[in-house]
């Protein structure tokens, strides 16, 4: 796994929370860190890469275990 400067766990929660919460999250980090995001939510698999490339924040990792996804998302240039 990458390294990442901040940690969001939104396991149990349902779309659009976890998108929600990784705006959230990104919009109080500097350009260039990256937000480790934890979902349970199978949804989270196509609604955050679109999310991703809505905001130009860089996706640059997705892990896919049994019931968890994990994303590695990096703080685009003045992006929310």
């Amino acid at each position: 796994m990458s390294d990442f400067n901040l940690e969001l766990d939104t396991s149990g929660l349902n779309c659009p929370l976890p998108v929600l919460k990784a705006r959230k999250a990104l919009s109080g980090m500097s350009a260039g860190e990256r937000l480790h995001l934890i979902a349970t939510d199978m949804g989270a698999k196509q609604d955050i890469p679109a999310f991703c490339k809505m905001t130009e924040n860089p996706l640059i990792e997705l892990t896919e275990n049994t019931d968890t996804l994990s994303f590695i998302i990096e703080k685009g240039q003045d992006n929310g």
